[in-house]
């Protein structure tokens, strides 16, 4: 048998769909804004990266305050977004520190079966994630918990110095 030889050749081309994503901004305190943390750098960093890749932005989430003295209204209102809209799984947000609040946020997202894409930490996790990367990605949280839980601390007054090391500092030169 011959071989075939196929005379009307066209060009197919075929089109990858487009990922959809909502972009998440914030910012923690007024000191973050002035040292380059701002809510327009994250934008710009966020937009560029989503359009270098051919990702279509749907919709933004920021906050701009204290996320926790604040309602973290632009989490909750991200998260009814994507519990409305099945077809839209992946986020973009600077870092860590900057989607999550709490490790209850962690879960929240987890739950909604996401893929997040980090783009400062140059890492994007999701449930298929190796274990590993899981494992990182839960102390990146908890780390965020306790820069929270720091700040907050750190603003009040008057600090008390507490713990095993201060009390043995106190007592070794007290005596």
């Amino acid at each position: 048998m011959p071989a075939r030889t196929l005379t009307n050749t066209r060009s197919i081309s075929v089109c990858a769909p487009s990922i959809e994503a909502v972009l998440r901004a914030r910012v923690s305190s007024k000191d973050q804004e002035k040292e380059g943390f701002s809510i327009p750098a994250q934008l710009r960093l966020l937009r560029d990266y989503a359009a270098s890749r051919g990702i279509v932005l749907v919709a933004e989430f920021i906050d701009a305050e204290s996320s926790k003295a604040g309602d973290g209204s632009g989490f909750t209102r991200m998260v009814q977004y994507l519990k409305k809209h099945p077809a839209c799984r992946t986020i973009l947000a600077e870092k860590t520190d900057r989607l999550y609040r709490n490790p209850k946020d962690w879960v929240t997202l987890d739950e909604l079966d996401v893929e997040i894409h980090f783009v400062k930490e140059n890492q994007i996790f999701s449930r298929s994630s190796r274990s590993s990367e899981k494992f990182m990605h839960g102390m990146k949280v908890l780390m965020a918990k306790n820069f929270i839980d720091e700040s907050g601390r750190n603003r009040q007054a008057p600090i008390r110095s507490t713990g095993v090391l201060s009390t043995a500092c106190r007592e070794k030169w007290s005596s």
